[in-house]
């Protein structure tokens, strides 16, 4: 099975071909979601969240992202592995940018890396792209920066906004990124940006025009029943399932009835 390529990837939006993304955090789902056909695993700093229980994502490290790149990268025959590099590992300069970001695709083994931000972060991604590091870009509700923002909501609402959201879409596109994420905005908007790029759009809340869709693993899944939002749709009710066998687990081993003979072991 031949791995997905960045150059792929641009001749899917060419073609027309949606691209299917969702999160990714160890060997065991990456198996599951690479042999599915999704097309892009992202190890996403959410990890920090949703396996680690933070508020939010500004306390991943690089260690931590390198870890978990690392073991999801070990799952995967085709798909392509994305590393989501975290909060100030590559906003101070853009040669520590490159430190980092090489140490992870160094160490890891995935294909490409994603950053937070627009026209700020061009020059940075240029200089990314120029060592050979894929970048792929990120705008609109970028959660690094969810305390500038003023929370978790939608972004370019307002006329100059949406414009700003525009021309940082083009400055990414022009800095050499192969992709970009657009993450709560308007349904609209997204429509524009996509139609103006030759780059794909991977759109989360961000409505269908996007040439691409990513959401996170566990909220697809059903497994993170304690958070709900208007752009998830939940696939399973994995959560449901989860303590349901683990009462029957429990009331089995409470009750005598596992381990059973056919559990157990001879001479």
């Amino acid at each position: 099975m031949a791995e997905l390529t960045t150059l792929e990837l641009l001749r899917m939006k060419e073609k027309g071909e949606r691209i299917v993304a969702l999160t990714c955090y160890d060997a065991l789902f990456a198996r599951l979601l690479d042999a599915s056909g999704i097309d892009i695993l992202l190890v996403g700093d959410s990890v920090n969240q949703v396996l680690g229980g933070a508020a939010s994502t500004l306390s991943a490290t690089l260690d931590q992202m390198i870890y978990h790149t690392r073991i999801v990268r070990r799952g995967v025959e085709r798909a392509l592995v994305v590393c989501d590099m975290p909060f100030l590992t590559y906003q101070v300069t853009p040669e520590e940018a490159v430190r980092n970001c090489g140490r992870a695709m160094q160490e890891t083994g995935c294909h490409a890396i994603k950053l937070e931000g627009g026209q700020p972060m061009a020059a940075t991604v240029r200089r990314l792209v120029d060592v050979g590091i894929p970048v792929m870009g990120h705008i609109g509700l970028t959660p690094q920066s969810v305390h500038a923002l003023g929370g978790y909501r939608v972004q370019g609402r307002e006329d100059v906004a949406a414009e700003r959201l525009k021309a940082d879409a083009k400055a990414l596109e022009d800095a050499g990124a192969f992709a970009v994420v657009l993450e709560l905005i308007p349904a609209p908007l997204a429509s524009q940006i996509t139609k103006a790029l030759t780059i794909p759009t991977i759109g989360i809340g961000a409505g269908p025009a996007c040439d691409g869709q990513v959401l996170v693993l566990h909220d697809m899944l059903g497994l993170n029943d304690r958070f709900s939002a208007k752009f998830v749709k939940r696939y399973a009710a994995m959560a449901e399932d989860v303590r349901e066998a683990a009462q029957l687990f429990a009331a089995e081993v409470r009750e005598g009835r596992y381990p059973g003979p056919e559990h157990s072991f001879g001479k």
